[in-house]
This record gives C-alpha cells, structure tokens and sequence, in this order.
C-alpha cells in the first residue's frame, strides 16, 4: 500500500488523495503525519510537503489544500509533458514542477464557481468564464490524465505499485422534458396548439400531423422510447438512464402532468430496462421545498425512493444546488457539464464524491460529470449532425485515454427527426457503435 506523508492532514488533503487514489486510480493509501514512521516504511511512499521529508517520491506542496477558507485563486497555466498544469512550484527534488492536488482539487471542487463571476441569462455559470475553457484545455480530462502522470512517476520508482485496470465505459442518460408533442397535453393546451397553428401560422402540415396523432393515427413525434430501448437492445453493457421533469406546468417546465395515467406507465415501462431519477425543475435548484415534492412525485410513480437527479437547464448553483439534493436523500447528480460547450466542466471523466468548499467537507453525494449535450450542439454550436459526430469521437477518444466513463445527455424529443433534428438518429446510433467498438478495443492502464 502507498504511504503518503503530509506536514498536517486538512478535509482538503484527504478529500483530494481519496478522489485521486480510489476513485480514479482504484488505488488504496495510507496517510501519515510522522516523519519516523514515514522513515521507515519499506514500501512505496510519497511525501507531499513544502519541503522534502525522507526519501520518497516528492511532490512540493502549495498552501491550497492546507487552507479552510474561500479565498480569491489566479492559478497559473503552463504546459508539462504535453498536458496543461496548474500551480507551479520550483523545487529541483519535486518530481513534478506543478502541485497536481491543488491543480486536481480547484477543478473537482469547482473553486472558481464559489468566486465572483458572471452569469448567463439563467443564472448559470458558462463555459466561458471557466478557465479551462480560458486556457484551452475545456475538453481534456485533465484531472484524470495528471493521476495517470502521477502513478506513473510513484510505480517508475517503486517497482511494487501498481494500480488495477480501468476499462472505458459508456453512460447513455436522457432527460424527459416533454415525454409527447402533441398527446397527454390536456384540453388547454391541446386547443391552444390547434389555435396557434391555425390562425398564427396557419401551418397546414403541423395541424394535420397534430390530429392524426392526438386521434391515434401516427406516433407522437417526441414518443421514441421505444427507439431507444431497441437501440440499447443491440448493445449491451451500455448504462441508460432517463430524468423525467415532475414539476407543474410553467413557462420553463413544461412537462406531461405527473398525474396522467399514460406518462406514469411509461416511466414505469422505462424502469424495467434502465435508471429512472427526477429532472428536478427550473426553479427547484436552490428550493428545497419543491425538490421534495417532486422527488415524492416520482417516487410515489416508480414505488421506490429517488436517488438520482440532473437539474432542469442545468441550472447549478455551489453549494446550495447540491445541498438541496443531500437534504432530500439524493446521493447522485448527473447536472455537472456545460450548455454551452461540450467538455469536462470539472476537468474529469470519473464519477466522484462532492466536497462543500463552504463548509470544507466530503459529502455523500456523488457527482456523475457529463461530457456533451445534443441541444450544445444545435443551438449553441450552430453544427451539423456531421460535424456535431465529429466532436463526439473526438471527446470519446479522450476518455478511452484514461479510460474513464463517457457520459452523454441527450433529449427524447431531438431523435424525432423533424423540427430541426432531422440527421440525429443517426449522429445517436453511431455514437453508441463508435463506444461499443471502443469498448471492445481493450487499453488497460497500468
């Protein structure tokens, strides 16, 4: 087992040493504060200090993980072995001329969300104010790629370490918005349809597509489903989840009713082949209150207790987002990802626990980091289904790097193939044959 010495053991030192080591190497350790016992350990063994102590693998400290406080960061940004790093030390013993915990905790902890910054129009923290998009390196899996570095560095000098084998995954999740286009809207709004396509529009195709489904003569645009638990059917091993909103019907949230028989039957059918957890609302982010009754909305549904969730508009807001959903018992969250770009927001691909930087904790909830959402690509991105594919493999070939997990969140309703979608049925088949072909392509990391 390693031994890692450090001067003072803080929530920040354990809690970056615990993401790295067993959640991304899938590696044990012990830490140590005695330098005697540190001396004499036969072992493989690494000091992380200011300054040197005993003859392990050095790695000079910066003062961040020794810190409690929130204090205002301007890491620097260079290149070391062909990855970007972040805060340089200078020290020749180091084996490292970066501190790759503090580098690794101001990514996984979100840091630089808890200081002042702008926000887009939903309140949210963009891509572009991040400094891995600032610096270039938004769509590397940074914090993944700099543990490999590191164990690279512990089992180059102690022939005795070695980590277990990774494997890459694929995690397909989709969120429920709007279940149906035109059926389960009620009389309100299905006259209100009609009304708008009649005499705003007058869209003649529309009004006729909307009564050939709302009298059961066609499918319902956004009803695919089906398509996509055939689509699952043909790989196997692929993890699918589905977020279904549970909120009540406003200008942001504008779900089927959580109360009509045909969605509650069509999410019980979805959790027989996969996860089902709450696309908690747009104004329950920072509202406790609404979260529990729409977490009780779907478990009342499914007859089991919610577990998972992903924020409506991706709408997260540090600490309180997340603590919102430790309140109500959730214990994972798939909200960690950008609208507006597509990459790794926490600079991973590994699922991992998520630490209050306000309270200086570990808490129980896990985080599962997304790395690209279909609507980024089409109304953020402005790209063809051809280009938008591109990117894909291009983010999967990153995570099979490291192999990690490769999360994507997609929309039922953008696999219909009309309304401007047209072409991503086959951007979503090929994804999924290029991650099951990567599956197959076995590179064990050692």
């Amino acid at each position: 087992m390693l031994l890692i010495y450090v001067p003072k053991v803080t929530n920040r030192v354990g809690y970056t040493l615990n993401v790295i080591f067993r959640h991304i190497l899938k590696s044990d350790f012990e830490i140590t504060t005695d330098m005697d016992f540190f001396a004499q350990h036969k072992g493989a063994k690494l000091c992380y200090a200011p300054r040197k102590v005993g003859d392990g693998l050095f790695v000079k400290s910066t003062d961040l993980l020794f810190r409690t406080t929130i204090e205002e960061q301007s890491p620097q940004c260079f290149s070391f072995d062909g990855l970007p790093a972040l805060f340089p030390v200078h020290n020749a013993e180091s084996a490292l001329p970066f501190d790759i915990f503090a580098a690794a905790f101001y990514c996984l902890s979100r840091y630089e969300e808890y200081l002042p910054h702008l926000t887009d129009v939903h309140g949210r923290f963009p891509a572009s104010e991040s400094l891995s998009y600032k610096e270039g390196f938004l769509q590397k899996a940074v914090v993944d790629r700099w543990s490999f570095l590191l164990a690279s560095k512990i089992s180059g000098q102690y022939e005795d370490f070695r980590i277990p084998a990774k494997y890459f995954e694929y995690e397909d999740t989709f969120d429920i918005d709007a279940a149906y286009c035109y059926r389960n809207k009620g009389l309100m709004r299905t006259l209100s349809g009609l009304a708008r396509d009649t005499f705003l529009h007058w869209n003649r195709g529309e009004i006729r597509r909307r009564l050939r489904v709302i009298f059961g003569r066609e499918q319902d645009p956004f009803d695919t489903f089906e398509y996509i638990l055939a689509i699952h059917d043909k790989y196997h091993g692929m993890k699918l989840k589905f977020f279904p909103l549970m909120a009540d019907y406003n200008v942001y949230d504008k779900s089927i009713s959580y109360q009509n028989t045909e969605f509650r039957q069509l999410l019980q059918h979805l959790c027989d082949y996969s996860d089902v957890g709450l696309h908690a609302s747009y104004a329950s982010h920072d509202d406790k209150r609404l979260l529990t009754v729409e977490s009780e909305r779907l478990a009342a549904v499914l007859h089991r207790n919610t577990e998972l969730n992903r924020y409506h508009f991706l709408r997260l807001s540090l600490p309180n987002s997340y603590n919102v959903l430790i309140d109500n018992g959730i214990t994972h969250d798939y909200t960690m990802g950008f609208a507006d770009e597509p990459g790794f927001r926490a600079g991973t691909c590994s699922s991992y626990p998520f630490f209050d930087l306000e309270s200086d904790c570990e808490t129980s909830l896990t985080i599962h980091p997304f790395a690209i959402m279909d609507t980024t690509m089409v109304r953020y991105k402005k790209m063809s289904p051809e280009n938008a594919l591109s990117v894909y493999r291009s983010l999967m070939d990153e995570v099979k790097e490291v192999n990690g997990t490769f999360c994507t969140l997609w929309h039922n309703q953008n696999l219909c193939e009309c309304f401007g979608w047209e072409g991503w049925r086959n951007v979503y088949e090929s994804v999924l044959c290029y991650a099951d072909q990567l599956k197959k392509n076995i590179n064990v990391l050692k």
